[in-house]
C-alpha cells in the first residue's frame, strides 16, 4: 500500500504542477521556458522523495519499461498504472476546483495536427525518458548513485522544451489521460487525441526496454 500511496502522490503533484505552470503562462505571460523548468524540478524532487519506496515511476510508460526489464511484477505494474491515473485525475479535479476551468490536456501545436508528427515526438522523448530511468535507477552498475533524480528531471525538462511546443510534451500516459478525462467530464472532446499519445508513449517505453536489454544483457539476468 505504501508504494501505491507514493505513486499516487508523485503523479498528483507532477500533473498539478504541469497545470499550474501552464496556466501561469496564460495569465501572466511568463516566459515559456519556466514551465519546463518547473515540471522538471517537481519530477526531480518527487523522484528523490519516492525512489526508495516505490521506485518513483509516476508514469505508466516508465512502469511498462520497468515491467519489461523484469523489475516489477505484472500485478504490481497494473496497480501502479491505476493509481498513477487516479493521481492524475485527482490533480485535474483539484485544478478545476481552484480555477473553475479544466486543466489543459496535451494537444499538438497548430500545423502539427497530423497524427504522425506528435506521435513520433512522444515516442522519441518517452524512449529517452524510459531509457534514462532504466539506466540510472534500475542497474547494479548505477546502484546507490545520488544523481538519478537529476537525470530523470532534466530529461523531462529537456523534452518539454524541445518537443513540448509541437506535441504538447506529455511523455506520460497519466499526464495525457488525467486532464483529458476531466475535460471529457466537463463536455470537452480532447479524448479523441488520446490514442496517438498513448501509442507513441507506450511504443517508446517498449523500445527503450528492448534497447536496454540489447545493450545491458548482464543486467537482464
Amino acid at each position: 500500500m505504501k508504494k501505491l500511496i507514493v505513486e499516487f502522490t508523485g503523479t498528483f503533484f507532477l500533473v498539478l504542477v504541469i497545470g499550474l505552470v501552464g496556466y501561469h503562462e496564460v495569465l501572466f505571460q511568463s516566459p515559456q521556458v519556466l514551465a519546463p523548468v518547473g515540471i522538471g524540478a517537481i519530477l526531480m524532487v518527487m523522484v528523490y522523495m519516492g525512489g526508495p519506496v516505490s521506485g518513483a515511476h509516476y508514469n505508466p510508460a516508465v512502469t511498462l519499461g520497468v515491467l519489461l526489464r523484469k523489475k516489477i511484477s505484472s500485478g504490481d505494474a497494473v496497480k501502479y498504472m491505476l493509481v498513477q491515473l487516479l493521481g492524475a485525475i485527482a490533480a485535474a479535479a483539484v485544478f478545476y476546483i481552484i480555477f473553475k476551468s479544466t486543466l489543459g490536456p496535451p494537444a499538438p501545436a497548430r500545423g502539427f495536427n497530423y497524427n504522425a508528427k506528435p506521435l513520433i515526438l512522444e515516442m522519441l522523448f518517452t524512449f529517452a525518458l524510459v531509457s534514462v530511468v532504466l539506466h540510472v535507477a534500475t542497474t547494479q552498475k548505477a546502484a546507490g548513485n545520488s544523481y538519478y533524480g537529476l537525470a530523470i528531471g532534466f530529461t523531462v525538462m529537456a523534452g518539454a522544451i524541445a518537443a513540448g511546443p509541437y506535441s504538447g510534451g506529455a511523455f506520460n500516459p497519466a499526464v495525457t489521460l488525467g486532464p483529458m478525462i476531466m475535460d471529457a467530464i466537463k463536455g470537452g472532446s480532447s479524448l479523441g487525441n488520446a490514442w496517438f499519445y498513448l501509442l507513441g508513449q507506450f511504443a517508446g517505453a517498449a523500445a527503450a526496454a528492448w534497447v536496454f536489454g540489447m545493450t545491458n544483457p548482464d543486467e537482464m539476468v
